[in-house]
């Protein structure tokens, strides 16, 4: 039988991916709360940007390199932190730190991965990031953080925008709960697994709803940054304030997210909101976004408006279902080859060049 071409775009690779996993992983996966206005929000922001090029700038071969958290990489996009992997491929989030390795990236591995922390560290050399939640019992969170530390991760992400679940309704039709097989590989007894499911929930709502702290304030992080001693960036933030009261509490970086519009529907659009974001921060601590980036020509609008970095989520995991380790690590190679081409013809020598004059708002 004949091998299908690789997909092309992300169009071909989502579509590539929905046609081997069962629906109910495909809308796990696909899915955003509610009506799903925030999800296509995220999408959108980046349509309502164009670029304003520079000619004759002789920008030759582009770097794309950026220094973050004392690591270079190879380039500026990043690998978002996305649970239970193994629910699209069997090797899970092992292939996956495989491929940003390859690619001179970093992955983040979630607290809720189907790998355990210190079984992705061995998987792979290279820099790596571990996200966090805050769990009720202050002991699990604790240990989990003693166990990134130790196995040599070089941050950690602290997810603040979950105090409880976002209702995704997609997974609530489903009743959807891990496979058989699946679990939680970074917890220890029934937090393994997400359990029975209750009729109108889901198998992850009692799960999060059960076990996540919905009580966290900021003194929660200044606990986690005197604990760590590793940097921590704080992911979640659509707001120029609470950007500026992570800084106020320790954090090393934040990252504008709305959760992939998996969390409180009809919010911002992580790019709409980037630049008071960035004013905010004021160049003190770097700033990275997801939400909507498909494209090496996202990555690029993003960078524009002072953005250091951008993670991708669902496109990878689209590539982990439909090619495994090779297909994140081309999905990466495609991407950096998007964002070396745009940068030539926008005249952008390095990632530093890019700045907002090179775009203009629609509208």
């Amino acid at each position: 039988m004949a091998v299908p071409p690789p997909p092309v775009g992300p169009d071909e690779l989502e579509e590539r991916a929905r046609g081997l996993l069962p629906k109910t992983i495909y809308d796990y996966i696909a899915g955003g709360a509610e009506d799903e206005v925030t999800l296509a929000a995220n999408r959108a922001a980046y349509l309502g940007w164009r670029f304003r090029y520079r000619v004759l700038a002789g920008s030759g071969e582009p770097d794309l390199g950026v220094d973050l958290m004392g690591s270079h990489l190879s380039l500026p996009v990043l690998l978002a932190p996305t649970a239970v992997q193994r629910c699209v491929h069997p090797e899970g989030e092992l292939a996956t730190a495989r491929a940003a390795a390859r690619a001179g990236t970093v992955f983040i591995p979630s607290t809720l991965a189907s790998c355990s922390l210190e079984a992705v560290a061995q998987a792979a050399p290279g820099d790596r990031w571990f996200q966090l939640y805050v769990y009720a019992d202050r002991g699990v969170t604790a240990d989990l953080v003693d166990r990134a530390v130790a196995a040599g991760y070089r941050a950690l992400v602290l997810t603040v925008d979950l105090p409880v679940l976002g209702r995704r309704e997609r997974d609530l039709r489903n009743a959807f709960t891990l496979p058989e097989g699946v679990d939680y590989a970074n917890l220890a007894g029934p937090a393994r697994r997400t359990g029975e499911v209750v009729p109108g929930d889901s198998g992850l709502d009692q799960y999060v709803n059960a076990r996540l702290d919905p009580s966290l304030t900021w003194a929660d992080l200044e606990w986690l940054v005197d604990r760590a001693g590793i940097p921590v960036l704080v992911k979640g933030v659509v707001r120029g304030d609470d950007a500026a009261s992570a800084m106020e509490g320790g954090a090393a970086g934040v990252i504008v997210s709305n959760h992939g519009g998996r969390q409180l529907d009809s919010a911002v659009a992580t790019l709409d909101v980037l630049p008071e974001v960035v004013d905010a921060v004021a160049g003190r601590v770097p700033v990275l976004i997801d939400g909507g980036v498909r494209r090496g020509t996202d990555a690029l609008k993003a960078l524009c408006l002072g953005a250091v970095g951008v993670l991708v989520g669902r496109q990878y995991v689209w590539a982990l279902a439909s090619g495994g380790e090779t297909g994140v690590y081309d999905l990466l190679q495609a991407l950096a080859e998007e964002i070396r081409v745009g940068m030539t013809l926008l005249g952008a020598r390095g990632v530093a060049d890019l700045r907002p004059d090179l775009l203009a708002r629609l509208g």
